[in-house]
């Protein structure tokens, strides 16, 4: 077989730049940006071109796994052995304990293979469990919580309109490292730099000066200050009267309950809690109503303190007072070509507190309740009890709160299995680990990022290899387990006895008729310019389907029925009671937060060679006086202790975090599994250092606490 060149897109985040994958004798050879993507135009960051790592490692799980008898290891299995032996168990566990018995938790690469998560809603359709887990809740899922209460609709999230923003305040986000979250976005770096070249400023709060902090302006923050100084922001805007009165008349109600809120919020009284000086806090609320156009933008770092879905609401309402929704330059809404969100919203597919977890009584968001209770849905006894565990895409022990918790409870189940590439610190506790194809080795078009391009876009990309060894795409494998439990995907179970024999249709065929009778589809050739399969086939680098997203669509977005946003939902008021009400504990008198580095990405790539070059370690970002009072240089070991938990790792002592504040990475911690290179690269376990009990939880969206979590320094073996 000759050696070939093959168009594609990189599926790891948000951006979805374009890649050229060199194949020889169905091998992958190498990656490289693609010159022609009408976007990423030849860029495309380290994570994207080690997926060579990724697609050719030999630790890759290539064959079904079985744990062995003796409960040492695993050991080779054929296809038709786990399936049949997986099916036989769930078959026993429903009938025994009913659908609410089996869960399933579903990880971040996950959202970035339509046909993965489409059959993964049909398989627990036809179980009939709630018991859906997804990495939302230390992410993102606040954000849509947000959205529902300001515009009654999960799936309408605002994006910074970046080509034509003359004022961008980021809050929490590092769009120079991860290019773009919650906004697709390549070559972000360009953008964000054109800002500045017509005039125009990029502000970036922080309690850590990020890549993106020096590249532009930065204010830092005490980490989970936000709440306070956007409060703070909005209490100058309003004392001076600096807003737009027009734009909130026509577009918003409940104006009274977020200026009563605010009043109570001078900069002068959160300087102390924020850590930003009250002249810098007035001068930047003077700026940012004062802009010609202006965008307020936040991501995890916003998302993962004591009051996430507040700080979502606070950012919107920022944008809505300064009259900059819906309008060229501010937040703006994408639109899907497939007409995702409308569909969801007049089906009732994007849910919210439509139901209740069995632990902590926390609200579904998407139909997804929070993955720090999965342990606790395990453990406790009573009907509902999760007996049987699916994990795809996910290494969940590293990734939520707790992770020795879920680890021992992981060891209760009556039927674990895993689909993932490797062998991790989650599924080596499984009854199988199923090989999972790469995003490589299957067809996709970027169905959940479609709404959030900043200049609206579509690519479809066939496989560009096929699967390696016996792995095989997450739907297939769904669906084979689905059958062999005598279930039939979408259908609930009472129906599915009757039709399990019925072929699923394939994933393209349902793809193609998405696109075809969407908004933006061809309508089966009546719209003569309209998409479909075939015409995003005959453009493999993608279709640019507009300049710029379109305003003037609120009326369109907003789903409560007077079609005004809500400044005053009661879920919001009670929060803003709320704030405020935490107790500092003298004895964890510093702050941990998060970080986002360049060469790694959650908790699955520390298996390249390519990224961990070098012998990258995990540290701990230390500042020289906090580093100084404890004793602690450059290098050395240091002990992290929280009221939850302790780890142990290296310091880097930098002055980019703010004194009180200790900032390290997640995703790191490995400690077993086949992962060669990830088992050298080790690191500590961050989440450990933090909360899964449900009252720890916030509760609108069931969020993670995972930045502003209170800790205290010293030294290796101290437990004091």
């Amino acid at each position: 077989m000759a050696t070939e060149e093959r168009v594609t897109y990189c599926r790891i985040c948000e951006p979805l730049c374009g890649l050229v994958a060199t194949v020889d004798d169905g091998r992958l050879v190498r990656l490289r940006p693609d010159d022609r993507h009408p976007l990423s135009r030849g860029f495309a960051c380290p994570k994207g071109i080690a997926m060579t790592d990724v697609q050719n490692d030999p630790d890759r799980v290539l064959r079904p796994l079985r744990r062995r008898t003796d409960g040492s290891g695993f050991e080779p299995v054929s296809w038709d052995d786990a399936l049949d032996d997986i099916g036989r168990r769930l078959r026993r566990i429903l009938r025994d304990h009913g659908g609410p018995a089996v869960g399933w938790y579903f990880g971040n690469p996950g959202a970035f293979s339509y046909s993965h998560a489409l059959w993964l809603q049909g398989f627990m359709t036809a179980v009939g469990s709630p018991n859906l887990f997804t990495a939302g809740s230390q992410d993102i899922n606040n954000r849509f919580v947000a959205s529902r209460l300001l515009y009654g609709s999960l799936t309408r999230v605002p994006i910074p309109d970046l080509a034509r923003t003359e004022f961008l305040l980021v809050v929490g986000a590092n769009p120079l490292v991860s290019h773009g979250s919650a906004v697709s976005a390549p070559r972000i770096r360009d953008q964000l730099r054109a800002i500045t070249r017509r005039g125009g400023r990029v502000v970036v709060i922080d309690p850590r000066r990020s890549e993106t902090a020096r590249a532009f302006e930065h204010v830092a923050v005490r980490p989970d200050g936000d709440a306070w100084l956007l409060l703070s922001l909005l209490h100058v805007i309003f004392a001076e009267g600096l807003e737009d009165t027009a734009a909130i008349a026509r577009q918003a109600r409940g104006l009274d309950a977020l200026r009563a809120a605010a009043a109570a919020h001078p900069p002068e009284r959160t300087e102390d809690r924020t850590g930003v000086p009250a002249e810098v806090a007035r001068r930047l609320a003077r700026d940012l109503a004062g802009a010609t156009s202006a965008a307020v933008y936040g991501r995890t770092g916003s998302c993962l303190g004591r009051h996430g879905t507040l700080v979502a609401y606070l950012l919107d309402a920022l944008n809505i007072v300064t009259g900059n929704l819906d309008r060229p330059g501010g937040a703006v809404f994408g639109s899907s070509p497939l007409g995702i969100e409308r569909l969801a919203d007049r089906f009732g597919l994007a849910s919210y507190a439509k139901r209740r977890s069995r632990v902590g009584g926390l609200p579904d968001v998407l139909g997804s309740f929070p993955a720090a209770l999965m342990a606790k849905e395990i453990t406790t006894p009573g009907p509902g009890r999760v007996r049987a565990l699916f994990v795809s895409a996910g290494n969940p022990v590293v990734s939520v709160p707790d992770g020795d918790e879920l680890s021992a409870a992981l060891t209760e189940l009556e039927l674990f299995v895993s689909i993932d590439l490797y062998v991790n610190d989650t599924n080596r506790h499984a009854d199988y680990v199923l090989p999972a194809a790469t995003f490589l080795e299957r067809e996709d078009l970027p169905v959940a990022n479609l709404g959030l391009f900043a200049t609206p876009f579509a690519q479809f990309t066939e496989p560009v290899l096929r699967p390696y060894g016996e792995a095989r795409q997450e739907w297939q494998i769904i669906d084979a387990i689905a059958r062999r439990a005598g279930l039939l995907p979408f259908v609930p179970r009472p129906l599915s006895r009757i039709l399990r024999r019925v072929p699923s249709p394939s994933p393209v065929f349902l793809l193609d008729l998405a696109i075809r009778l969407g908004p933006g589809g061809d309508l089966f050739g009546l719209r003569r310019r309209g998409l479909s399969l075939r015409a995003l086939r005959r453009r493999p680098h993608g279709v640019v389907l507009g300049e710029h997203v379109r305003t003037g669509v609120l009326t369109e977005v907003v789903r409560h029925r007077d079609r005004r946003v809500r400044l005053d939902p009661p879920e919001i008021v009670a929060e803003l009671g709320r704030l405020g009400t935490n107790e500092e504990d003298p004895a964890y008198p510093l702050r941990l937060i998060g970080l986002r580095e360049l060469r790694s990405q959650n908790s699955w790539m520390h298996n390249s060679a390519t990224l961990m070059r070098g012998g990258r370690t995990h540290t701990a970002r230390v500042h020289p006086a906090d580093a100084a009072e404890h004793g602690l240089t450059d290098g050395r070991m240091c002990r992290i202790t929280s009221p939850y938990g302790a780890i142990e790792l290296p310091v880097t002592v930098t002055d980019e975090v703010m004194p009180g504040t200790v900032a390290v990475p997640h995703g790191w911690g490995h400690q077993g599994g086949g992962w060669r290179r990830a088992n050298r690269a080790g690191g500590a376990n961050v989440n450990l250092l933090t909360s899964s009990d449900p009252a720890d939880l916030e509760r609108l969206a069931g969020m993670a606490h995972l930045n502003g979590v209170p800790i205290r320094l010293g030294l290796p073996g101290l437990r004091s």
